[in-house]
């Protein structure tokens, strides 16, 4: 019997890659997608995406959604409370580990690694790499089918038209210089609605771009199947 995993999901592309390349090893059996959703707003901390979204990606994929509420404003203390409550119910059901689609900066794999130390879940960096590898990784993203859009980006690094374009090669050649091609630093954030992990597209468009605490959001709307 393979190995049980959670695996972290904030609705973009990266953990959707995380998803697809574990799912193409066959080494482990991911029985669930976490996903801390702030509660006062109902959406996805820091992506802003919709819970209904992140509810349709979830069913899309055939695996449960574990949601994680959030106060607004959350301390460090309490996010931790929260998670250590996910990973006590992970524990019950068999679970051994805790994947992440962190692809290269250690603070954030070595801050993961102590909140599991002694918890009885490993953590898993299925997709980690280096600087250098994301250009790369980027494009192949892209390359095999997955379909994600710009639901958050940095006003510090990208100009607010970056907010709700599609992540596709037009994009990355738009990129200013500095600006990780996959958004690592905390650039921008993406929304993915389509690739082999799904069984099926999820629709949106993109509603009002607005400004708040120095980024800005592309509001991602729900659509019906074949909508226009």
């Amino acid at each position: 019997m393979r190995p049980k995993v959670l695996l972290s999901w904030s609705s973009g592309k990266d953990s959707a890659w995380a998803l697809h390349v574990l799912r193409q090893r066959g080494e482990v059996d991911v029985v669930g997608l976490v996903t801390t959703f702030n509660e006062a707003f109902g959406r996805v901390a820091m992506h802003g995406v919709r819970a209904e979204l992140v509810e349709a990606q979830a069913d899309a994929t055939g695996l449960p959604l574990w949601s994680v509420p959030l106060p607004w404003p959350c301390s460090n203390d309490e996010y931790e409370a929260r998670m250590r409550a996910v990973i006590g119910n992970a524990i019950a059901e068999g679970v051994t580990a805790y994947a992440f689609g962190d692809l290269f900066l250690a603070d954030i794999r070595a801050y993961r690694e102590r909140q599991l130390a002694g918890t009885g879940l490993g953590p898993l960096f299925p997709i980690w790499g280096t600087l250098d590898d994301t250009p790369t990784l980027a494009r192949a993203m892209i390359a095999a089918g997955f379909q994600s859009t710009l639901s958050c980006v940095d006003r510090r690094r990208l100009s607010p038209t970056f907010a709700g374009r599609k992540f596709d090669r037009g994009l990355l050649a738009d990129l200013p210089p500095g600006v990780d091609p996959c958004g690592e630093n905390g650039e921008f954030h993406t929304f993915c609605h389509a690739g082999p992990v799904f069984d099926r597209p999820i629709p949106v468009r993109v509603g009002d771009v607005v400004e708040r605490d120095g980024f800005w959001f592309a509001d991602l709307i729900p659509e019906q199947q074949g909508s226009r």
